[in-house]
């Protein structure tokens, strides 16, 4: 049992008792779980090799993700690893997952599969032989798909034993391929296109996010085996490492896919104790707190994370620039090719950096904030003045390009949402949230990636303040500016009109109308009655026109175009509208 080291303050009392409740006994755990892995790993072994494996194991994934050429005949991985928590001794309750990396084998590729999705299309059918197998084995009760980091295109196993384990309910080991050394890392660079339908105007773009996908994987073993150095022999490293998870855990707008999960807080630790930022004189809560501050205020953040390199040879200014030009948050491991936080948006940024400051100042109360830092939860309804679920079930608009190009259609459709709603909104409002968890765990890779529709795309809005929810005139651009003034034309349509101002200006305008009268809104009224919303409403309204004439140079559209979509759905589009009024620590 692990000695507890933080100084016997109240606060730090208090987070002793916390992390008593939720550290994993691993002593009484280490041979329960090292059997099931051992069963998972004999079962694996014993899968037959040179059998043809083809796309029809899964025919609706590889052809929805667009790959070809994807059959290859079985060989057995060519190792196994622990990852993760596990591995770092840093699980958290409830917590019940033990990563297990299957390092898959060269034998399956082709020199060229890190094109068009061919590396995703077989590391699935790899999966899917895996499952076949472990679901004839004794020790196995059901095995399960899930994804990685809510990649579709990268799904994993997740394998439940016959025996449950008595320490940790729902105990499961999740099964997560890894490619070293399997493509020339050169073919990979973020300035590479390397899906073929990724173009404009028949001009190939760079395939970034895609390219990050792959190197991910080829170099996952030596990123795991750097995180357990960093915390094998750090017991305050751990705990800290446990503390901060369980505070992202009760922040749903930042522990979420294009933010923050419990692997980039080990990178951040790791990177801070690396470059001496945290020291072994520090306790739990002591880093815990350094390490807020760092997300919260370093200016670092501004040039990019870098890793010590492990060749002579250090990341170029022009390759640094590269990543901050392609990438709004680097984090570059110490290969200096995979950006570890490729996935993080700015928008998911700005959210971490604000809950981090918020902490920091609740931590400043008399009992350190203890409640309110690690014991509440602080969810969607509570972070935002309003919430809403837009609900796209069968809605092909989403993926009318195509599932999955350099970014999956989701998170595109996350951005052009997101650029809607700011454009409407304007300074209404403070902050805007749009995230949509598109796996679940009835998924089946067999049933291919248009049923990752079924969660609702979720809105938060925080509204900057009563004064401008309330406003009845939006002023546009000047009618001498007039590429901004066409661009605000377009945006709101017949919404928009020129006005002369009592100053003397002339510029474009909307005026709301009573957001009441607006029964096509359905459930939309409480937002106008409370907060004025007729911005929104005007966008919505203008997007649900029937009669809006086409432009053909409709660049600054785009984002409307993909909603034009969600406005013809109408009443009982939009559901669960929340007015709390969270207590927050200002």
């Amino acid at each position: 049992m692990e000695v507890d080291t933080v100084t016997d303050s109240p606060p730090n009392l208090k987070v002793n008792d916390l992390l008593k409740n939720i550290r994993i006994d691993y002593d009484s755990l280490s041979k329960p779980v090292d059997d099931f892995v051992s069963s998972i790993r004999k079962a694996i072994d014993a899968i037959p090799e040179d059998f043809k494996v083809t796309s029809e194991l899964a025919p609706r994934f590889v052809g929805d993700i667009g790959a070809d050429k994807v059959g290859f005949s079985f060989k057995k991985p060519n190792g196994f690893s622990l990852s993760g928590s596990y591995s770092t001794r840093c699980m958290a309750k409830p917590d019940a997952s033990v990563d297990l990396l299957v390092h898959l084998p060269n034998e399956c590729f082709y020199e060229k599969d890190y094109m068009n999705h061919r590396y995703h299309a077989k590391r699935c059918l790899y999966l899917c032989v895996i499952k076949k197998y472990l679901l004839s084995s004794s020790s196995v009760e059901k095995v399960e798909w899930s994804t990685f980091h809510n990649e579709a295109r990268k799904p994993v196993l997740v394998v439940f034993p016959a025996k449950k384990l008595d320490e940790i309910p729902g105990f499961s080991v999740r099964i997560i391929p890894s490619a070293s050394s399997l493509f020339n890392v050169a073919k990979l660079s973020m300035s590479r296109n390397n899906v073929r339908s990724a173009s404009a105007d028949g001009v190939p773009q760079p395939t970034p996010t895609y390219n990050s996908s792959i190197l991910e994987d080829m170099f996952l073993e030596e990123n795991s085996e750097l995180l357990k150095k960093t915390f094998s022999a750090w017991k305050e490293l751990r705990d800290a490492l446990i503390l901060l998870k369980i505070w992202a855990r009760q922040r749903s707008s930042i522990y979420v896919h294009d933010c923050l999960n419990g692997f980039l807080i080990s990178v951040i630790l790791s990177y801070l104790a690396t470059h001496g930022k945290i020291n072994k004189s520090l306790n739990a809560l002591d880093i815990f707190r350094v390490t807020l501050d760092f997300i919260a205020t370093s200016k670092l953040w501004d040039r990019g994370l870098f890793f010590p390199p492990q060749s002579e040879n250090p990341v170029s200014k022009e390759e640094k620039m590269q990543f901050r030009e392609l990438f709004p948050v680097v984090i570059c491991d110490s290969s200096t090719l995979v950006n570890l936080a490729f996935r993080m948006t700015s928008v998911g940024f700005q959210e971490l950096q604000d809950e981090a400051s918020s902490t920091l100042k609740c931590m400043k109360l008399r009992d350190g904030g203890f409640e309110e830092v690690f014991m509440t939860k602080i969810d969607y309804p509570v972070k935002y003045d309003h919430c809403i679920r837009l609900h796209l079930k069968g809605k092909t608009e989403v993926s009318t390009s195509g599932f999955c190009l350099d970014k999956e259609c989701w998170r595109i459709y996350e951005q052009r949402v997101h650029s809607l709603l700011k454009q409407g909104l304007g300074d209404r409002a403070k902050s805007i949230r749009v995230v949509w968890r598109n796996t679940n765990q009835d998924w089946h890779v067999e049933s291919g990636l248009s049923v990752l529709d079924r969660e609702a795309l979720f809105i938060g809005i925080s509204i900057s303040s009563i004064e401008n929810a309330y406003r009845t005139v939006d002023i546009g651009p000047d009618a001498e500016n007039k590429i901004e003034a066409l661009r605000f034309r377009k945006f709101w349509g017949d919404k928009s009109e020129l006005r002369r101002f009592k100053d003397g200006r002339i510029a474009e305008s909307t005026v709301g109308a009573d957001p009441v009268k607006h029964e096509e809104f359905g459930t939309l009224k409480p937002w106008y009655d409370h907060i004025g919303g007729d911005a929104i409403g005007l966008t919505w309204t203008k997007h649900n026109s029937k009669k809006r004439e086409r432009h053909e140079d409709e660049v600054e559209m785009n984002p409307i175009e993909m909603l034009k979509a969600v406005g013809k759905m109408g009443k009982g589009l939009v559901r669960d509208i929340y007015l709390l009024k969270p207590p927050r620590c200002l």
